[in-house]
């Protein structure tokens, strides 16, 4: 019934444009033409409501002046910024909630989700198409990698194997590594052992995390690096003030012992033992560095020899720990690592040395535990949900299965299930590169109107600018089916074992790490599958990526206004590119190189002006919780930096271009469309009371929307 609906609407439409009779004739035409069962459909009075906005919008076509974008694209925007506003609000007074109410009040929080906005929900639209290419196994010359990924995806959805199997595959992967004291006394001396093998082959991080990647401070090279880990709960400040989060910590104590019952052990072994695991965690948090303390990476940067960590944390045999988790790479005791938590380490070699060890082990064995959670049985995700109802108020049982495993599936083989997603949707010619390189222009020629940056700085952070290296849509080699399957080559996948599947691809990815460790840094390398509704700047490579899935609407779509595009995706661009020149990454040099490379001069008036925004963010909070302004510099910086030179660019594309129509129906110039659709991209659904791990980085574009 509603296609019959839109397709007497699309007729509406050509009739609006050739026929020149009443308008009152014309309401009441569509009106005669809905079906009386039409209002008998749930959700029929926002259907209506569309309808007669769409109507509306197209009866002002009549009367349209030269000026006005009347085509379909126009029109179909126009509609979609309206229906988001609430025009019942001055702008001038709360511009978020005039640019944002309709939104906010026909897109109430979805169950399940602790927050939803145009983000969250193209990344619904795009796991649905993701979906629909999993499971349409009658596509022709697909890949070995792209079957892959089908069969992996399939093998998620096998709900009455996984029922079938259990707990078994943990339980045997848990007597495996030696076993824990959940069902009786354990009293064994292989910490060392135990550590390198849920390290090794099921990439947890139980103390510290060890990882390869960029040397930052020589860009051509890849290095073993050591940070700090451990914490079960999303940050240090939970185990900190347990007076105020104390119904967290009991929600985490009850999930962890409920997890110790499915795994075979009595409620009283479970309590006891999981308690002292999170009696262990809580003095783990209190040596573990705040995060925003750790922003200045040029200080937590220590370049040492492998041979060296045995003196700085020797409750640790480092060697045969490293040559296990990078195994086959050999590895020697002069082998370069950089520890970015030097002082950290110190402090946990020494709670090692003075911890029980059947602490330690029963802590190392529940890491695992916690990570095999989401591909066990039903009843292990239960008791997962529970405790994801306490801590974010979402409930994980209204999201259908098939979200699950699409998630995972794009996590595990990302750029293969990428490559039949960007066949399906990704335009070639959608002419992105254009608007990066004038989002690019524009950011350079703001710098010459910085009147705290020295000649010398300017002229680097120019070049460094031009330097920075754009990758659009995907990586190309997911388009060639042979470097593709050679990429997951060593990946077995089965199309009924999902734990067996996980266990493979960790033993992939890890071997995968290992390689990298004795090859170049490879500046075409991905850090986000093409699928993804995000972005990102990487300094160590100087580049800036944006995946295909952000690159469509509601952020861009080539028919629109520019204003609509630059004050979208444009933003997006604009944020990325400043990202550059952050308190982080203002560090590195326009090679990637963690050097001091501005003047002491303009490092000092900096420091001035990103003070004044710390202090300016720390006086926001949600829900009486105040944000923590030196935390979220670096995004901070990013936005008002981002929207900026995005609006500059817009300006200088009028100039270059001449102004462009304008909307129907919204009354808006065009300047004031880049606002609003900017605005518009950031609206947020309403929020979980529960705030303590909403993302800073999503709660600061609420104020910043203030100041606009």
């Amino acid at each position: 019934m509603s296609e019959n609906i839109f397709s007497q609407i699309k007729v509406l439409y050509w009739w609006l444009h050739m026929a020149n009779v009443a308008i009152q004739t014309q309401i009441f035409a569509i009106s005669a033409c809905i079906s009386p069962s039409y209002y008998s459909m749930k959700g029929k009075h926002n259907l209506l409501g569309l309808i007669i906005q769409y109507i509306y919008i197209h009866i002002l076509v009549l009367t349209a002046h030269p000026g006005m974008c009347l085509s379909e694209p126009c029109v179909s925007v126009a509609s979609t910024v309206l229906g988001a506003l609430d025009r019942s609000v001055d702008p001038c007074q709360d511009f978020y909630t005039f640019a944002c109410g309709g939104w906010m009040r026909k897109n109430p929080l979805p169950e399940g989700k602790s927050r939803w906005g145009p983000f969250s929900n193209l990344w619904e639209n795009n796991m649905a198409i993701m979906k629909n290419l999993l499971e349409n196994t009658s596509m022709k010359s697909l890949s070995k990698a792209e079957q892959k990924a089908q069969w992996y995806y399939q093998a998620c959805m096998n709900e009455s194997k996984i029922e079938e199997l259990g707990a078994k595959p943990l339980q045997d992967l848990i007597n495996q590594t030696g076993g824990w004291g959940l069902k009786g006394p354990w009293d064994k001396d292989n910490f060392q052992e135990v550590l390198r093998i849920v390290s090794a082959s099921f990439r947890t991080s139980p103390f510290f995390t060890v990882f390869v990647s960029t040397d930052s401070k020589n860009s051509s090279s890849n290095i073993i690096q050591v940070d700090q880990s451990g914490l079960g709960l999303p940050s240090r400040e939970y185990y900190l003030n347990k007076t105020a989060n104390e119904k967290y910590l009991k929600a985490y104590l009850n999930f962890l012992v409920e997890l110790g019952i499915l795994l075979g052990g009595s409620e009283e072994t479970s309590q006891k033992m999981m308690q002292e695991i999170i009696d262990f965690e809580t003095t783990l948090a209190h040596i573990t560095v705040p995060q925003e303390e750790r922003r200045d990476e040029m200080k937590i940067y220590h370049k040492i020899q492998a041979k060296e960590l045995a003196t700085l944390a020797p409750a640790v045999d480092w060697m045969p720990f490293l040559s296990a988790v990078f195994t086959p790479v050999a590895l020697n005791d002069s082998e370069p690592v950089v520890v970015y938590a030097k002082e950290y380490l110190q402090k946990v070699s020494e709670l090692i040395s003075n911890t029980n060890k059947s602490v330690l082990n029963n802590y190392m064995i529940m890491k695992v535990v916690r990570k095999m959670v989401s591909i066990l049985d039903q009843r292990f995700q239960d008791a997962e949900q529970r405790f994801l109802e306490v801590m974010y108020g979402t409930k994980k049982s209204c999201t259908p299965r098939w979200k699950l495993c699409v998630s995972d599936t794009d996590s595990a083989l990302g750029f293969a299930l990428g490559a039949l997603f960007v066949k399906s949707t990704f335009s070639e010619d959608s002419k992105v590169e254009d608007m990066v390189s004038e989002i690019k222009w524009a950011f350079e020629d703001s710098l010459k109107t910085v009147g705290w940056m020295d000649p010398k700085t300017k002229k680097a952070a120019k070049e460094k600018a031009d330097a920075i290296y754009n990758m659009v849509g995907y990586p190309k080699f997911i388009m060639k089916p042979k470097e593709l399957d050679k990429v997951f080559n060593d990946f077995d996948v089965v199309t009924d074992l999902y734990f067996q599947n996980v266990m493979n691809y960790y033993n992939f990815s890890a071997r995968v790490t290992a390689y990298q460790l004795r090859k170049a840094p490879n500046r075409d390398q991905w850090s986000m599958t093409p699928p993804t509704v995000n972005a990102y700047y990487n300094p160590t490579k100087n580049e800036m990526v944006l995946p295909a899935g952000i690159l469509q609407a509601p952020f861009y779509n080539h028919a629109w206004p520019k204003a609509m595009n630059f004050g979208g995706i444009g933003v997006v661009m604009g944020h990325e590119l400043t990202h550059a020149f952050d308190d982080q990454g203002r560090e590195y040099d326009k090679d990637g190189n963690l050097r001091q490379w501005w003047q002491n001069s303009s490092v000092e008036a900096f420091t001035h002006q990103t003070q004044c925004m710390v202090e300016q963010y720390s006086n926001y909070s949600i829900n009486k919780e105040p944000l923590n302004g030196k935390h979220t510099l670096g995004e901070n910086i990013a936005d008002n930096g981002g929207l900026r030179a995005a609006y500059k660019a817009y300006i200088n594309w009028i100039e270059k271009n001449g102004e462009e129509a304008t909307l129907p129906a919204l009354g808006m110039t065009n300047h004031q469309l880049f606002f609003v659709g900017f605005a518009q991209h950031r609206s947020i659904g309403a929020l979980t009371k529960n705030t303590h791990h909403f993302s800073e980085n999503v709660m600061q574009f609420f104020f910043f929307l203030l100041k606009v």
